[in-house]
């Protein structure tokens, strides 16, 4: 009897979920990914037993995606959740070979982050009107936190008010992929908007067991959607990047705190980076940088 792709799915996206800890997002991509090649096989070959697959199936099926011009970002992706599948089926000793081990992937063109210039988050954080009611302190405080802190949106939506340590140490407790945990220290100023921001809830909200720290005037989680639409709302006052999302601001905490002489550990630590070569890329910003300055300033340049 031969097993199908079907028939083990939801077993390797279960496996993703509670034992890989993976994020919502990517299990959803995972699932959606597992499916084109399913449907992909039985439309072109007539198979779905995950026994009679090959590398060559496999390579069909990229050129397929590559002819209806697909990023190589995303062929990435697919073929990351289809070789994590076949590795779970040859653990599981369901099958004997994974038939994308030989399959290389192509090659991602260098593309540096984006960010905001400092003199425009400095505007936007000391010149810009937010209002002072809760909506105002909210709107402000998102910004405030994200650029300050350089965490990710779904770690902000998830901060809880015990999280904010305001004792001796000015710093916040995140939580972030795969449930590891990391602090980082946050300035007096941060900390005095997380508490008029505090206070102003007060005046809307009772107070909550285990209250998350940002929550619709009806206490309600955030949702992300509501976050990125506050974010590219005030960055569209400052700047003119093409990209004006949560994850910009990011990355201009990571460009800033290189461009002023930032231990590449320490940001990798206050990232959450799990690896020194996702940090690194902060460096090409830092050089293209000190090129501009060059140019502009050497007399031979």
């Amino acid at each position: 009897m031969s097993i199908t792709i079907e028939q083990y799915q939801q077993d390797f996206i279960n496996h993703l979920r509670y034992q890989k800890r993976y994020s919502e997002h990517t299990i959803l991509s995972y699932n959606n990914d597992m499916d084109s090649f399913k449907s992909y096989l039985q439309l072109n070959y007539e198979i779905s037993s995950v026994e009679v697959v090959k590398p060559t199936y496999v390579r069909s099926w990229l050129a397929d995606l590559k002819e209806q011009e697909m990023s190589s970002r995303s062929i990435n992706r697919k073929i990351s959740a289809i070789r994590s599948f076949f590795n779970y089926l040859l653990k599981k000793e369901i099958v004997k070979q994974n038939p994308v081990a030989s399959i290389i992937s192509p090659k991602m063109p260098k593309r540096l982050p984006q960010f905001v210039e400092q003199k425009d988050t400095n505007h936007l954080l000391t010149n810009i009107e937010f209002g002072t009611d809760f909506v105002g302190l909210q709107e402000k405080l998102i910004i405030e936190i994200l650029y300050n802190t350089g965490i990710r949106k779904a770690e902000l939506i998830n901060l809880k008010e015990s999280d904010i340590e305001k004792s001796n140490n000015c710093q916040i407790k995140v939580l972030g992929k795969g449930n590891k945990e990391r602090i980082i220290p946050i300035n007096i100023g941060l900390l005095i908007a997380i508490g008029n921001y505090i206070s102003e809830k007060r005046k809307v909200l009772p107070l909550q067991e285990n209250q998350l720290l940002l929550v619709s005037k009806q206490g309600k989680k955030l949702d992300p959607k509501t976050v990125y639409n506050i974010v590219k709302k005030h960055l569209t006052k400052v700047t003119t990047i093409d990209k004006k999302s949560p994850h910009i601001l990011r990355h201009s905490f990571a460009t800033h705190l290189m461009n002023e002489g930032a231990d590449l550990n320490a940001v990798k630590e206050l990232l959450g980076h799990s690896n020194l070569a996702a940090t690194q890329i902060y460096t090409h910003n830092t050089i293209e940088k000190l090129k501009d300055v060059y140019k502009k300033a050497h007399p031979k340049a």
